[in-house]
């Protein structure tokens, strides 16, 4: 109700006016139905007639009695229950025709109605009644019926005259539900403009309502959907969720399939690592090239030229493998990536523990003054070498339990990015995968700390300084790699661990030979015997005084 010092507005029933209804009424007659009792009170109580003896039947009515000379007007009951007859008369209407196209021909039976068939009719039924108005009834069986907002007029006292200002209409968009003339200002005391039907502003259709606690069931807050919830309608409570393969458009009214994606050569990223391997390649094969066309130079010779040969080959079968991390999509390339990762397991422990055993026989052989006929027997025999062979076999062992135990298999990640679908290799049991990462690191700290020993060494044989740097690059990337591969999802993985290969061979390449390279072709007058003894006797003389 709204309520003023002069009048009063309040909601009542639409109503139009029924075809054909107000002659049914006025033709009504008391004797027509004698058993009606709601007819016989109204008979009494207008004409003035005075009941029998026996309390059954009217006297002394008017002989001209009929509803002709009541003042009527229909209520907003009667035209529910109008409208309530109707909808089952359409009911019936559908049923008969059913019965007619699905019964044989020839076939008379009468057509018995159960009150449970009409529950599925109502239950969402919509219909304009012969009045023109729409009648809708929802899955709850609750009528949407439109309200004529009126304003009644008593002044002067007795006038009683109800004037429709406004209509609400519940079935269209919020906006649009509630209207009232805007004379309503000259009727009303103490409006100076028409009230409004919700507290809250109407939701776009980018938001869903809530209700805001202890107020009125018209105030709410919108909240923004999220990324992948979605509503055609404005003002709605609860939102739909898109499926795990699709998401959301921008306008949130609709869901979208997600893209297929996954690190390919023509991503600028996958083009960047590409070219970086390739480039990595070529440049070891170049430092290969040298060492090959100066192997009887003095520098080449006393760092093992088979060992250094080796080191220089296995990081460019790292470069190259890591290409097959990119652009696999298919059970066949994730195979190829699990057998690349412990491809490169293998390759890269032979490779530092090619510089281990570099390292080992360094040490043996300056670190024993007087060596013994055993001692001697040791370090000609190159025994320092079958550190390689035994440390490779350990990890061999450990990459090929991973691929007999748990192989790969083509997986999709539908939950990193928001509007694709990313196709990853999954490298099964994650233990097998953290203990190839967790020897390499083992093998590299052995690989420090007797580099380490060997740091007083002359520098003319001492690589202990690099193979230490290059080891602490190496435990850098992959410590890097792992809080990367714990936090991160999606091709971001991938290229993290093609740049971690990348740049653990790349370490590998630059501190150890990248010196060497420098005397071998900018200094050729240290890169010989006299140039060498003067380096070690410079170095000793350095480090003891005279």
């Amino acid at each position: 109700y709204l309520t003023h010092s002069m009048g009063l507005s309040f909601f009542s029933h639409h109503l139009n006016e029924v075809s054909g209804f107000k002659k049914f009424i006025q033709t009504v007659i008391l004797f027509k139905y004698p058993h009606d009792t709601h007819l016989t009170d109204l008979w009494f109580v207008s004409f003035n007639c005075s009941m029998s003896s026996d309390c059954r039947t009217l006297e002394n009515c008017p002989p001209n009695a009929s509803m002709e000379l009541i003042p009527w007007a229909m209520l907003d009951k009667s035209y529910n229950v109008y409208n309530g007859v109707y909808a089952v008369t359409q009911f019936l209407h559908e049923m008969l025709l059913q019965q007619v196209e699905m019964q044989p021909a020839g076939n008379g039976d009468r057509m018995v109605v159960s009150p449970w068939q009409l529950h599925p009719f109502l239950r969402n039924i919509h219909f304009k009644n012969p009045a023109g108005d729409p009648v809708n009834l929802d899955e709850g069986r609750k009528l949407d019926s439109e309200y004529d907002i009126l304003n009644f007029w008593n002044f002067p006292e007795g006038l009683g005259l109800k004037m429709k200002v406004g209509q609400f209409t519940p079935y269209v968009p919020r906006a649009q539900q509630l209207s009232v003339s805007e004379y309503m200002n000259e009727w009303t005391i103490g409006f100076i403009q028409a009230p409004h039907c919700v507290c809250s502003e109407s939701c776009g259709p980018e938001f869903r309502r809530t209700a805001q606690e202890g107020r009125a069931a018209c105030c709410f807050d919108c909240i923004p959907y999220s990324e992948k919830e979605i509503s055609n309608d404005t003002d709605v409570d609860q939102c739909v969720k898109c499926p795990d393969l699709q998401y959301a458009s921008i306008e949130r009214s609709h869901c979208l399939p997600k893209a297929i994606t996954f690190l390919a050569y023509k991503d600028p990223l996958g083009m960047a690592l590409v070219s970086t391997a390739l480039c990595l390649s070529v440049l070891t094969l170049a430092v290969l090239g040298v060492f090959a066309n100066y192997q009887d130079t003095s520098i080449v010779k006393a760092n093992n030229r088979a060992l250094s040969y080796i080191l220089l080959i296995l990081p460019t079968c790292c470069f190259l493998c890591s290409l097959l991390f990119i652009d696999g999509h298919d059970t066949a390339t994730c195979i190829l990536q699990h057998t690349t990762f412990t491809t490169f397991g293998v390759v890269f422990t032979v490779a530092v523990s090619t510089a281990l055993a570099k390292t080992i026989a360094v040490v043996l052989a300056f670190q024993v003054t007087a060596p013994g006929r055993r001692m001697r027997h040791v370090l000609v025999s190159g025994a320092p070498n079958s550190v390689i062979p035994i440390c490779s076999l350990v990890q061999l062992t450990i990459c090929g339990t991973w691929l007999g135990t748990s192989p790969p298999f083509v997986d999709t990640d539908s939950h990193s990015e928001h509007s694709h679908i990313i196709i990853v290799c999954s490298k099964g049991l994650a233990t097998a995968f953290h203990c190839v990462l967790g020897y390499l690191g083992c093998l590299g700290l052995g690989s420090f700390a007797v580099a380490f020993l060997a740091r007083n060494l002359p520098d003319t044989f001492n690589e202990a300084k690099f193979l230490t740097f290059s080891m602490l690059v190496f435990c850098s990337i992959w410590i890097t790699f792992l809080l990367v591969y714990h936090s991160t999802k999606g091709k971001v993985v991938v290229a993290m661990e093609v740049f971690s290969i990348l740049a653990s061979g790349a370490g590998l390449l630059g501190c150890i030979f990248a010196p060497k390279c420098y005397i071998i072709l900018l200094r050729p007058d240290r890169n010989t015997f006299h140039g060498l003894r003067d380096k070690s006797h410079s170095h000793s003389g350095s480090n003891n005084p005279s």
